[in-house]
């Protein structure tokens, strides 16, 4: 088959092109940008454009189909193109339903928690050498690509994203799956610039849960009483399986969670974890994995990548960075930390990097998220807001949103990197979260910083030590 990718460099799209390109297809792609760890794989495996940019001259009737992404505008002249000739042309979430619609699907949705648990069950089910097609919105140990398409695979496990499919087709992605075993996690309004009211945004999984295939199953959080009700109230002809958080407590530092064999150590924290490992549980033992046999395998999973990521750790303090960045995430993810390392201040610095977040009316959602922290830190950037097209957001709009007087905002990257650098981390946990990298905060440094700290420690006792020398002395090291 020979397929033509536009804006091959998308986190999905080049994991899709690599995975088609690996069965064997004949893929060819552009971007008008394409960064790493996009860039690199595709150079890897021959798919990396000569050139950046469109063409339409690309565009030929010996294309059997165009596979469109989502950071292509409906104007795209290789779009263009391809619609005058009349050519097949897929979003991806399409195409991935093509090349699964005789395997059994399996899908995982939720405003939060998707990935993780997407995650959990690929960890299992590679943890006991189940070979499974997949589609993942996170790298994971062990796999080399977040897409695998085979031929004999019986199963495939696809994370459920509720956002546009492509720039000429407005469905969210999780609609064209039609799954035959799927999970709902949460459901908390998000991507406001395309679902204008909560009711709207719930809708979305509404139409989900009736997109079940007839005599499928739905897992679902009753945790969630959003979720509860949209997957109850649904008259599809469809299974129904309740979950909630499993039994667990944390001591030392170290979270034990509740089996019928006793207490067992687990390396992921936090409640919405919890949660979610008890989602992958079910979906699990639906494809086959006993109970004895799915403790045994989560017993190593580490956690998704830039989901509470630990990047350093000294003996006085340790950095955490995670993807939150909406009200829920943020909440849940700040409650898990401070859950875990109680006995120590924590520090929980949080990017309003997205429409969302940075919308006037929607920052109100972010009211008590941050409470559980001991020191509470919003860093803004208002060449962000620009971008965005957004009014001005101003500090007191922040403060009064949060709800939280002691509040520290910043909307400087420079002045924010000062105070991390400056920053006294006996007994603390740093919380970094955030959807982009708080205006060029160079992490390398920072995990220098951790690494050192005792050095520094030492210095700052003889000399007053700003953050700008920190960062120099850094560079040397």
């Amino acid at each position: 088959m020979n397929l033509h990718f536009i804006a091959i460099g998308g986190a999905a799209m080049h994991n899709l092109a690599i995975a088609l390109h690996n069965k064997g297809y004949h893929v060819t792609g552009s971007d008008d940008t394409i960064f790493d760890p996009s860039k690199s794989r595709l150079k890897a495996k021959g798919l990396l454009p000569e050139t950046f940019g469109w063409f339409p001259e690309k565009i030929t009737n010996n294309l059997d189909a165009i596979v469109l992404g989502m950071h292509a505008k409906a104007d795209n002249p290789e779009l263009l193109t391809a619609q005058e000739l009349g050519l097949k042309i897929y979003s991806y979430p399409e195409f991935l339903y093509e090349q699964s619609k005789h395997k059994t699907r399996v899908v995982i949705g939720g405003s939060h928690g998707k990935t993780t648990i997407t995650s959990m069950i690929l960890h299992v089910m590679h943890y006991h050498d189940k070979d499974v097609d997949y589609m993942v919105g996170a790298q994971l140990e062990g796999f080399d690509v977040m897409v695998k398409l085979t031929e004999d695979n019986d199963f495939i496990v696809l994370e459920g994203d509720e956002y546009l499919s492509s720039p000429i087709d407005r469905r969210p992605k999780f609609h064209l799956y039609q799954p035959n075993i799927a999970l709902l996690s949460g459901i908390a309004w998000d991507h406001i610039n395309v679902f204008p009211t909560f009711e709207n945004y719930v809708e979305q999984f509404e139409i989900f849960v009736d997109s079940i295939t007839k005599g499928g199953s739905i897992t679902y959080n009753i945790e969630d009483e959003i979720v509860k009700q949209v997957v109850e109230a649904s008259e599809n002809p469809i299974r129904k399986f309740p979950y909630k958080t499993p039994e667990y407590e944390v001591e030392d530092g170290e979270t034990l969670l509740e089996t019928p064999e006793g207490p067992m150590p687990i390396e992921v924290f936090g409640k919405h974890n919890l949660n979610n490992l008890a989602g992958a549980k079910w979906i699990c033992q639906h494809m086959g994995i006993d109970e004895d046999d799915f403790y045994e395998a989560i017993a190593t999973f580490a956690g998704a990548s830039k989901r509470l990521e630990k990047i350093a750790e000294s003996d006085g303090c340790i950095v955490f960075k995670d993807f939150a960045h909406s009200p829920s995430k943020v909440e849940a993810t700040t409650n898990a930390v401070k859950e875990q390392f109680q006995e120590r201040l924590l520090v929980a610095c949080l990017e309003l990097h997205t429409y969302s977040s940075l919308n006037a009316e929607f920052l109100q959602q972010y009211k008590g998220t941050l409470d559980a922290a001991d020191i509470a830190v919003v860093f803004y950037s208002p060449n962000a807001v620009a971008i965005k097209k957004l009014k001005e957001v101003s500090h007191e709009q922040i403060k009064n949103a949060f709800d939280k007087n002691d509040l520290i905002i910043y909307n400087n990257p420079v002045h924010f990197q000062e105070y991390l650098f400056s920053m006294n981390f006996t007994d603390k946990t740093l919380l970094l979260m955030s959807s982009g990298d708080y205006g060029g905060l160079n992490f390398k440094d920072l995990k220098k910083l951790i690494k050192y700290y005792l050095i520094f420690l030492i210095i700052s006792c003889n000399i007053s030590i700003s953050g700008i020398l920190v960062v120099n002395i850094l560079y040397k090291i």
